[in-house]
């Protein structure tokens, strides 16, 4: 019995040496992970609430028609200038057939009217001449009544004679009359075609804008891809009418590249400013380090910039700690940054100054 007591006791003996041994690692790698925390919370402002950002563009028709054909699917890596859905065209060409066909009469409307001003132009002329004619006569005709009248006057010539000089004043005078009632004549009616062809020219101006939007509206049915990047879920079926300005679908815009936006509390951007180095971790890829600059600071808490920004003198005022958005940039190579998508969870630390 002795044996086996001994027995139990040396194992018993190195149970207890086993838990020392693993509470004492349990213990340094407390020790350890503290102490790690405790340089991070010394050497880094540090926040969990951050994500990667990247423009996502709305992608819009800027015509009517039908869907006629669909050529992207959800996700899917696309190329500027790349075709995403066509629409129907086939009323936009009648509508382009009447364009040209308005511009063309109203082009014929403008020639007329151009052969009408040649022709009151010419009238005016025609009338210009004959009222120098006109007073020519009317001058020679004065002259004559004013040698006759001395002569009547001194009984030289017969009565007869005086009304016959003084009939014919009188026709020369109203000749010149009717030729500067038919120059003034001729003169507004130049006027009035003057006027019709300014409006005949602005009415071709106004064919040609309806051409040349006919002319985009067949051009506009074909959407195409704004830059590079990666298309999101498809949103519309083929058939299916699409007004002017409607959203057809969204794209993550390569472009523009990729950033982080932190949200610090206000007690820990004091001492933060624009160019300082961040080191950040991507929840997707915990095993990498990111690096990165600042690029701006919020000049308004992200409360501010919400739909209804709270009011607190309205109610009773509870304290609570703002957030501020820091907006990062990647230093990264395009490269490494291929991975990272719109959305995901980061933790962002920036060393203390």
């Amino acid at each position: 019995m002795s044996a086996k007591l001994k027995k139990y006791e040396k194992i018993d003996h190195i149970a207890v040496r086993i838990t020392y041994g693993v509470a004492l690692s349990i213990l340094v790698v407390l020790v350890v992970w503290g102490s790690f925390l405790m340089v991070n919370f010394f050497r880094y402002e540090e926040t969990n609430d951050a994500q990667v950002k990247e423009y996502i563009n709305p992608i819009l028709s800027r015509t009517n028609g039908y869907v006629q054909t669909i050529k992207y699917k959800d996700h899917q890596k696309i190329h500027k200038g790349d075709t995403l859905v066509v629409l129907d065209i086939e009323e936009a060409k009648v509508q382009l057939l009447e364009a040209k066909a308005g511009l063309a009469a109203a082009e014929a409307r403008l020639n007329v009217l151009r052969s009408n001003l040649k022709t009151a132009f010419s009238s005016t002329q025609i009338s210009q001449a004959k009222i120098g004619s006109a007073k020519a006569q009317m001058w020679q005709q004065q002259k004559e009544f004013n040698r006759y009248q001395k002569l009547w006057e001194g009984e030289a010539i017969t009565q007869q004679q005086f009304e016959d000089i003084q009939t014919k004043l009188e026709v020369a005078k109203a000749n010149y009359e009717a030729m500067t009632s038919s120059l003034q004549v001729s003169q507004a009616k130049t006027s009035d075609v003057n006027a019709r062809i300014a409006v005949a020219e602005a009415d071709i101006e106004q064919k040609k804008a309806v051409l040349e939007r006919a002319r985009l509206d067949i051009k506009y049915a074909v959407i195409t891809a704004p830059a590079d990047g990666y298309m999101g879920n498809k949103t519309i079926q083929q058939g299916q009418y699409i007004p002017k300005g409607q959203i057809i679908g969204f794209m993550v815009d390569e472009n523009q590249g990729k950033w982080i936006v932190a949200n610090f509390e206000e007690t820990q951007i004091a001492k933060m400013q624009k160019g300082q180095e961040a080191r950040i971790t991507i929840d997707a890829f915990p095993d990498e380090t990111f690096h990165g600059k600042i690029e701006s600071l919020s000049p308004a808490t992200g409360s501010q910039f919400s739909l209804l920004p709270p009011d607190n003198a309205t109610g009773n005022f509870v304290k609570i700690t703002q957030r501020f958005p820091v907006r990062i940039q990647f230093t990264d190579d395009n490269v490494v940054l291929d991975k990272l998508r719109a959305g995901m969870n980061a933790e962002v630390y920036i060393p203390k100054l």
